[in-house]
């Protein structure tokens, strides 16, 4: 008979999130000679950092309590119209991309397309993107994202001195009318590169200084509008790099910057359909001129062609600039916003340039009526040019209006004490405008029959096309458009489809009522710098996940400002260097580094101005304690930190990190531990507990965010209480602290996600998952060791969450490499693990708890299955160069062609194991060629006689 605590336990979601059942668990530590999962963890994780006592969190709460608590904490939050702008806007989601994208695992439980051949859906949707912003700006390359404005513009202003021409300045000239966001983060990213900062009018100052790049606003942050053509000109006279912030919407009306001359365009998309989200996450777009191509940061798309010559997308350059040059990178940028990306380029596709144009020119009428009846009441505009932002002159009214405004539930801009400043948006109605009017004492207007001059003077309005391509002009109707995204959605690959076991990644659950909360209104929302009195549900949101991370994690402290694990890396670093120099200790300025480090470790400390010293690794894969400290002896009181990977990337745990925590303490050095590999920690050890003092947390990984096809990704700080006043501060506080974001809280739209994981697995089920997920790859390392020796394991011949296969005798031995078992992975179904990653020749299997021990099994089944394919080819019943794996992805065209002509049969091909004649999932494309790709670089949409094969 079922017990009354079985029947009133909230814990149930625990189970619905571990896929292991507790016959599974027993299964699979029968099979790896484990008594129990704490025997297993005391046998897998070192003595002398396990925790014995449960973690002070709250019990497991159910799902539909869950929720109702969150949707308390949500209706705290004050959701006034909001006027604010600056770069920040309310719009309409189109209800087809909201729930076919947004909310649709198909698309955000996707991986990054590093396999291009299983994301031909995303990688077209992010090409389109990368069109989208070509063609709105006029500029001749682009990117598939960016973070954020702000860190856009970082980025521009480093690209910019690095690919100038015969100019040695140092100086990096700003208009003062940008973003106050975007100067805060430009000054912090400007001070650890060593460059001044020059903020100045543009206008009026730029023949009199010296600069190596300049930064403009247009329209500028209060909204006007002037033509850029003769500075742009002024300043590439001098040999500097013109890089424009701009607005995508603006330039459907708007001649757009590459027009004037611009050599980088940057800016935020997220009026294309993005809710404002308190912040983020949105997708930022950066553009240039061809002839920089190879200097674009971050992840760009490009076309290629398959192994039939078939036209096929992939990531172009793949190998980006901090995995190759390391320390001596100068971006760390490894991430993107796909997601938000692919939701703005939807909502282009779906209005198309028509539908665009008649959104942008009814923002710019809306402005021009209501300037012109606010001219009537006696307010006169700051600047006679204009698109979407006023900034009338209001002088001893404003604080009165202001306020009469936050008591009507309108929410206008301070610019000043004499000048207020309201943006209009795509949702603005005519009632809106009569709100606004009220607000400044008008009276009831007849706005239809308001007769007002365009403020956009004709010398700027846009004369040429945008656009023009089929996909953009195609899909306008609601069944057209769900039927495009639908078909994109099935050329992939997601968790929604099958397992997919990157290492280093944590591919787990995305759970439904983790993502429910991120689309209330509540939250969906909230402009980032609302009055703090409206944002009290954030606030309090906010404060329980900190305290739950805390907990989780053994720091004192967290910020959410870092929005993605790279920016978590350059704010913790400059958290440790803040703090150093408050102790007079400014010199320190080493950084030691494993080997084995991912390149983004090495990029970030050269971005916080520390020099990179590398430390050497043992054949086991850990830190080599006698190099080590040779390195901590010789350079001594100059080590401002070490950063280590904890378990380390060879997928173990390393039994002297206390050790090695305390040699850096000794000589007055910082630890500062990378959490990507938090998910083999949380319950059973802690690193603000064991010796490290900072940490980023990837909450796209351990905390259950989805990863969204590359974006969006979460990457706050813990640190100790010592690092807690040095902690980045919020853009628009003018101090001089460091600013990671532009948005105070990073993407703070995602954050309900990890809250309302937590509350739901609750202490007992946080330490399980941990425990299952170090389970399942003990029990995958096993299974495989037979055929794929597993290259690095702890003590007793453990991995913690993640195993490496070393790949490398098989290709020896019979020819076929690594990448033919990735791809061949595909005809079985799966997304091939890490590949090549942090050892060449090797794939890194990470299963998470999340499979069941059906899935893990079917997943071993395909890898033995290759294996005993690989020996057919090594005993010549196959020859090299014409079998199932270099061969592999093989598409239905393929199969079902009237010629076939290889050693192997289709049947072998298609159906290497019975379960995939009942469920199969058919690769779009064969073998795309990368070298062609990289060679003919192209990325925007091919012509339409390009798809003329297509399916």
């Amino acid at each position: 008979m079922t017990s009354f605590d079985q029947l009133f336990n909230q814990g149930e979601f625990i189970q619905r999130h571990i896929g292991a059942d507790e016959a599974q668990v027993s299964t699979m530590l029968s099979y790896i000679g484990a008594q129990s999962l704490e025997d297993l963890t005391e046998q897998t994780v070192p003595a002398s950092i396990l925790k014995k006592q449960p973690m002070a969190l709250q019990e497991a709460v159910s799902e539909a309590n869950t929720l109702a608590r969150i949707k308390t904490i949500a209706d705290k939050n004050q959701i006034n119209k909001s006027y604010i702008g600056m770069g920040y806007y309310p719009n309409h989601t189109p209800t087809v991309i909201l729930r076919n994208v947004l909310e649709n695992p198909g698309w955000y439980t996707a991986y990054t397309p590093y396999q291009p051949e299983i994301a031909q859906g995303r990688l077209e949707a992010l090409l389109n993107f990368q069109q989208m912003v070509m063609d709105l700006t006029a500029m001749e390359m682009a990117n598939a994202s960016l973070l954020d404005e702000g860190t856009a513009a970082a980025e521009a202003m480093a690209m910019s001195q690095r690919i100038v021409k015969k100019n040695k300045s140092l100086n990096y000239f700003v208009d003062q009318h940008c973003h106050p966001q975007t100067l805060a983060v430009l000054k912090t990213r400007a001070k650890h590169f060593g460059f001044t900062m020059i903020v100045g009018d543009a206008e009026t100052q730029l023949a009199d200084e010296e600069f190596f790049g300049v930064l403009l606003q247009y329209p500028n942050t209060y909204g006007n509008v002037i033509d850029l053509r003769d500075i742009i000109a002024l300043a590439q006279s001098k040999n500097a790099i013109v890089s424009v912030a701009s607005d995508l919407l603006s330039l459907c009306v708007l001649t757009p910057p590459g027009e004037m001359g611009a050599d980088i365009v940057i800016g935020n998309s997220q009026r294309f359909g993005v809710p404002m989200a308190f912040g983020g996450p949105h997708a930022a777009f950066f553009a240039c001129k061809e002839q920089h191509k190879r200097s674009l940061p971050g992840r760009i798309i490009g076309v290629s062609k398959d192994a039939d010559g078939k036209l096929a997308y992939r990531m172009a350059l793949q190998t980006r600039e901090q995995h190759i040059r390391r320390e001596k990178a100068t971006s760390n940028i490894c991430t993107s916003q796909a997601l938000l990306a692919i939701m703005a380029s939807s909502y282009a596709v779906y209005h198309g340039p028509k539908g665009l144009t008649r959104i942008a020119q009814r923002v710019a009428k809306l402005s021009s009526v209501l300037a012109h009846a606010l001219n009537e009441l006696g307010y006169s505009l700051a600047h006679t040019a204009a698109f979407d932002t006023l900034l009338l002159n209001t002088g001893d009214k404003t604080q009165s209006i202001y306020q009469t405004a936050l008591k009507s539930g309108l929410n206008l801009r301070l610019a000043n004490d004499q000048q207020l400043a309201l943006s209009l948006d795509e949702t603005t109605t005519l009632d809106d405008l009569q709100a606004l009017l009220n607000v400044f004492g008008g009276k009831t207007v007849n706005w239809q029959a308001l007769n007002s001059k365009n403020l956009i003077p004709e010398s700027l309005q846009r004369q040429s096309a945008f656009l023009q391509h089929a996909v953009f002009n195609n899909y306008h109707s609601e069944t057209e458009m769900l039927r495009y995204l639908k078909r994109l959605e099935n050329k992939d690959i997601a968790l929604d489809q099958s397992m997919i076991a990157l290492g280093s990644c944590t591919m787990k659950l995305n759970a439904s009522s983790e993502m429910i909360p991120i689309t209330w209104p509540a939250f969906a929302q909230l402009h980032p710098f609302v009055p703090k009195d409206q944002s009290l549900g954030y606030q309090a949101l906010l404060h329980e996940l900190e305290q739950m991370l805390m907990v989780c994690t053994g720091y004192d402290a967290i910020s959410f400002q870092p929005n993605a694990g790279s920016q978590g890396e350059y704010a913790g670093l400059l958290t440790i260097k803040a703090y150093h120099e408050s102790r007079g200790e400014g010199d320190r300025h080493i950084c030691l580094i494993p080997s084995s480090a991912h390149g983004t470790n090495p990029a970030s400390a050269v971005m916080a101005g520390m020099d990179v010293i590398i430390t050497k690794c043992d054949s086991q894969g850990n830190v080599d304690l006698v190099d080590l400290k040779e390195k901590v002896a010789l350079y001594g009181d100059k080590i401002a930190a070490i950063m280590v990977t904890y378990p380390s990337t060879h997928g173990v745990f390393e039994p002297t990190i206390v050790e090695i925590c305390a040699l850096i303490h000794s000589v007055g050095g910082q630890v500062y531990v990378d959490g990507a590999n938090l998910n083999a920690l949380v319950g059973i050890a802690a690193p603000g507990e064991f010796g490290a003092d900072v940490s980023h947390l990837n909450l796209h990984k351990t905390f259950a965010i989805p990863h969204g096809g590359g974006g969006p990704g979460m990457g706050p700080i813990g640190v100790k209480k010592h690092l807690m006043d040095f902690l980045p501060q919020h853009p628009l506080a003018q101090k001089d602290d460091d600013v990671i974001s532009s948005a105070p809280f990073g993407s703070a739209g995602i954050l309900p996600i990890s809250w309302v994981y937590i509350h739901m697995m609750g202490a007992q089920g946080m330490r399980r998952a941990t425990q299952v997920a170090i389970l399942n790859a003990n029990y995958i390392a096993k299974r495989l060791s037979a055929c794929y020796p597993v290259l690095y394991t702890g003590q007793n011949g453990r991995v913690a969450h993640e195993c490496i296969i070393d790949l490398r005798p098989l290709k020896e031995a019979s020819g076929i490499s690594e990448e033919d078992i990735a791809k061949r992975l595909m005809d079985y179904g799966f997304h091939s693990p890490t590949m090549s990653f942090p050892v060449a020749g090797t794939l890194m299997i990470e299963p998470t708890e999340s499979e069941s021990l059906v899935e893990l099994d079917r997943f071993c089944d395909s890898m033995i299955a290759i294996f005993h394919e690989i020996e057919q080819v090594q005993q010549g019943i196959w020859p090299l160069e014409d079998n199932p794996l270099v061969n592999a992805p093989h598409t239905h065209q393929m199969l079902i062609s009237s010629e076939w002509q290889h050693s192997y049969s289709r049947e072998q091909a298609a159906y290497p194991l019975a379960h995939l004649r009942d469920n199969k999932y058919w690769p779009p494309v064969r073998r795309i060629d990368n070298v062609y790709g990289d060679r003919y670089l192209s990325c925007a949409c091919p012509p339409i006689e390009s798809y003329q094969t297509q399916d």
